[in-house]
């Protein structure tokens, strides 16, 4: 039925949901939730361990993790610290900063367009510290180990003529970091969780998925090092909007009956159409905000 409406979303446990919703099972896919009632944070990790588990969810093979957090869009400073916490914790681990590194943190997105702009907003926040690295060592920022960490905004392709990867892949080949960290706005199949989800994977990213302007991948096979994708949904597609409306007021119909309905009553107009919070440009900047801390604890020692 997602396929026919074209309903889409980039969150793996949406993507999970949907088969649960119909009772199919799908073989090389683990999930695991917790919930911390203290936080109020709900964690699902769905690790896809197989390429027919790949084929079926239609996305890479790798660790998929979900924060859901239900008040990630009010202003808490104190809750949002609790979150960014969380967030290093999971940093940590998938990007193994365990010992030194060179991390470079990619800001995807575009400044001009709000629900977009979350990439280019953690960077604004981030603790840059390998130039000082380099002209000082770890005696200039005071400690004996420490990350070295650049950060970059490339853009959009109508902002630079060239295409992301192209951008990120030189900058990659100059500078050699272990590891890339990019940030981008996602889609959601759920209005419930517009700015109130984080999903961090060890597959990397496709800049442009928030907006529905898919362009080549950022991962391990295009960069040659670990690409660690980080991506909060600021917008949903409006023919969700419209299909989910319908299918409430259709429950009476038969499924046949209803997909041939709603078939017709969705005008393909609207698969290109997405739609945001009204109070987007106040939350992308807080967002950004609670992803930057993040990173900045995750990558603050070694």
């Amino acid at each position: 039925m997602q396929a026919n409406y074209r309903i889409r979303t980039d969150l793996a446990l949406e993507t999970r949901e949907r088969f649960e919703e119909d009772n199919v099972e799908i073989g090389g896919v683990t999930v695991d939730e917790s919930y911390d009632e203290e936080k109020d944070i709900r964690t699902t990790v769905v690790k896809i361990e197989t390429e027919k588990g790949a084929r079926a969810m239609g996305k890479s093979q790798g660790t998929y993790i979900t924060m859901e957090a239900p008040n990630m869009s009010v202003p808490d400073q104190d809750y949002h610290r609790e979150i960014s916490k969380e967030l290093a914790k999971h940093l940590r681990k998938l990007a193994a900063l365990d010992k030194e590194k060179s991390v470079l943190v990619v800001g995807l997105g575009n400044r001009e367009v709000t629900p977009d702009a979350l990439g280019p907003g953690v960077i604004e926040n981030l603790h840059i510290t390998r130039h000082v690295l380099r002209e000082y060592g770890t005696l200039g920022i005071g400690e004996d180990r420490a990350h070295a960490v650049s950060g970059i905004v490339p853009g959009v392709m109508a902002q630079t003529g060239m295409e992301t990867l192209e951008i990120i892949q030189g900058v990659v080949d100059e500078t050699k970091p272990d590891v890339v960290i990019a940030i981008d706005a996602l889609a959601a199949r759920s209005t419930k969780r517009l700015n109130r989800t984080i999903q961090i994977t060890d597959t990397g990213i496709n800049p442009g998925s928030g907006v529905g302007n898919h362009r080549d991948g950022l991962n391990a096979d295009t960069l040659g090092v670990p690409v660690i994708g980080i991506g909060i949904p600021t917008v949903v597609d409006a023919a969700t909007i419209v299909h989910d409306a319908m299918a409430h007021l259709l429950d009476a119909l038969e499924e046949e009956e209803r997909k041939e309905f709603l078939e017709e009553m969705i005008s393909p107009h609207l698969h290109s159409m997405f739609v945001t919070p009204k109070d987007v440009d106040e939350t992308v900047k807080r967002l950004g905000f609670t992803i930057s801390e993040g990173l900045n604890i995750a990558l603050e020692y070694v």
